[in-house]
């Protein structure tokens, strides 16, 4: 491939980039913020709030892509002391516990491919543990679903997160300092294989005939505009974002996931004290919300498990922070639809789609990567067979 345009120099923008790169391409990526990252980026200040992902799952596609170039060491993994694993909180009935219901467990351990893509989640568990272990299960699931009723999607999609998500041991890895560390070496790993990145270089039109393969790398709604084609649309999530710094008291839990309806609450201070000032502790919370729900009805949620689980949180807060995410969680599947289902990778005439509400298989930022890599093969061969037939 002679050469790549990309726009968007997100997780996604950036795998594309390296990867077209180490195949020679000349590849130039446009970022239409003044920095690279997206939505892993991770705040700055005394604060380091990841405002995407969290967690990296060491069971997906992009764990040896990133371990093979040395862009995730080991050093660079937050351990979490095992002291904090018995602080991992389940509410549930009004009242937190310790140990998860037996249901949820049976179920967590089912494959996912023994779940069916035509029946939604809550259906087709109920058969299996119950109504009241069901219920439960799904709102476990929300911690990787960022969706007010995960029962509603399809069995298939709820259930593969369902098992990583309550996988042992954790498959979750935390990235020391954040998000934020990671996008930096990826930056500096383009650079060194010869990416030209420009940053505050908004694009409003795809480059002219001629300039190669174009990887569009943005969020679903901008790149429907990009492209002129309203039907780029999937399903994703509404979600309550919830900040909070507070002064240290030792025993608060580390997590609190809500079974009673999806919610859960994370001291990410537990495995990466860097991330605030010494002598206080960084909590993140995601409520999921309905789409006639307030931003209010989540906070509130998120108030009642913290007076639950947090003792005098609110005299030991020094810092808050409150948002609703819209659609920004990636893509979520109704029954009868999977990854397949959603916006093509190739959309034709040498453009390509990537990003985690596009077709391609994974969990979380799994989707992001896979499409990336997806797109730059497919552009590789395009490039290729024009080659042999000029």
């Amino acid at each position: 491939m002679r050469k790549l345009t990309i726009i968007g120099a997100g997780f996604a923008g950036l795998t594309a980039a390296i990867t077209a790169a180490e195949a020679g391409a000349r590849v130039t990526v446009y970022e239409a913020h003044r920095a690279p990252g997206g939505r892993a980026r991770t705040a700055e200040g005394p604060y380091r709030t990841n405002e995407g992902p969290h967690a990296l799952y060491n069971g997906g596609p992009h764990w040896t892509w990133l371990t093979r170039r040395g862009l995730v060491r080991k050093e660079d993994i937050a351990t979490l002391p095992p002291a904090e694993l018995l602080r991992f909180r389940l509410h549930q009935d009004g009242a937190l516990r310790r140990v998860p219901p037996l249901g949820l467990l049976r179920l967590a351990r089912r494959a996912p491919e023994q779940a069916p893509v035509d029946v939604d989640f809550h259906t087709w568990a109920r058969g299996l543990v119950g109504e009241r272990a069901a219920r439960q299960a799904a709102a476990y699931s929300a911690v990787a679903l960022f969706h007010h009723d995960p029962g509603a999607l399809s069995a298939r999609f709820v259930q593969e997160r369902l098992h990583r998500a309550a996988a042992l041991p954790p498959e979750a890895q935390y990235l020391r300092g954040g998000w934020g560390a990671l996008i930096e070496r990826m930056v500096a790993r383009a650079w060194e294989a010869g990416v030209r990145i420009e940053t505050s270089a908004r694009v409003d039109t795809l480059p002219a005939d001629g300039g190669g393969p174009v990887v569009v790398a943005t969020a679903l709604p901008a790149a429907a505009r990009l492209l002129g084609d309203p039907s780029l649309t999937w399903e994703s999530g509404r979600t309550v974002l919830f900040d909070l710094a507070l002064r240290t008291r030792k025993g608060d839990p580390f997590v609190v996931s809500d079974l009673d309806a999806p919610g859960w609450i994370e001291r990410f201070t537990a495995q990466d004290p860097s991330l605030a000032p010494a002598g206080q502790q960084l909590i993140q919370a995601q409520l999921p919300v309905g789409p006639d729900a307030a931003k209010a009805d989540g906070v509130a949620h998120a108030e009642r498990l913290l007076d639950l689980a947090f003792p005098g949180w609110r005299e030991r807060t020094v810092w808050r922070r409150e948002a609703v995410s819209q659609g920004r969680t990636g893509a979520v599947d109704r029954p009868g639809t999977t990854w397949r289902d959603r916006p093509a990778v190739d959309r034709g005439d040498g453009v390509y789609l990537v990003g985690d509400q596009v077709a391609a298989p994974g969990v979380l930022s799994e989707v992001s990567f896979t499409s990336a890599i997806e797109a730059v093969s497919l552009a590789m061969k395009s490039e290729t067979l024009d080659l042999k037939r000029a």
